[in-house]
């Protein structure tokens, strides 16, 4: 499949799965990737994000696990250089139905539509090479912490919604929405501890 062109809002990434091949019964990592693009940081990171806060799919034991995997090995890449981002087989080819993925992209349909209306293109430094690199740094850290937080109830959303921020922020070159992912971020870690102590 080739490269398609790069989303800039979140409608505009889920018409592009939409459009994915729907004669399988299952759709995979693989699927997903060659999507959005093999270049594409902020829409990885923005599907990380949405699988893990999608009760339907998101609530899949292993799960976070598996989306925490495919960010800390996009945002090491990223932070070494690299311009694509590989990923290995075991990663490409895990999937879930075709019908639970369906039925999560239709219900983020609405929501989208009105969450783009909120996007625009502010604090624009944030979206250059630093605050790249700063946001990869941060995903790195949040997909450590992911493994362990299917144990500590709520936390995982926490992740999931901040991965979400990151991926909307890149995608939108809004760094209003980047900072608010630093902030989740944040708050998420500071919860776990509290929990923990």
């Amino acid at each position: 499949m080739s490269e398609s062109t790069e989303a800039t809002n979140l409608t505009e990434l889920i018409q592009t799965m939409e459009q994915m091949e729907r004669d399988a019964p299952r759709v995979s990592v693989d699927d997903i990737v060659n999507a959005v693009g093999r270049r594409s940081f902020g829409p990885l990171l923005l599907i990380a994000g949405l699988i893990t806060l999608a009760p339907i799919i998101g609530d899949i034991p292993g799960m976070p696990t598996l989306m925490a995997a495919l960010v800390l090995l996009v945002s090491t890449q990223l932070l070494a250089g690299r311009k694509t981002f590989w990923l290995p087989k075991w990663l490409l080819n895990r999937s879930v139905s075709r019908k639970g993925f369906d039925k999560a992209i239709h219900a983020l349909k609405k929501p989208a539509q009105w969450i783009d209306n909120l996007l625009g293109v502010r604090l624009k430094w944030m979206t250059g090479y630093a605050g790249i690199r700063a946001t990869a740094l941060a995903c790195l850290l949040v997909a450590l912490a992911m493994p362990p937080m299917e144990f500590i109830p709520f936390s995982a959303n926490g992740a999931g919604l901040a991965l979400t921020l990151f991926g909307l922020g890149l995608v939108a070159r809004d760094g209003l929405v980047l900072s608010l992912g630093f902030l989740i971020t944040t708050a998420t870690f500071v919860a776990i501890l509290m929990y923990l102590l």
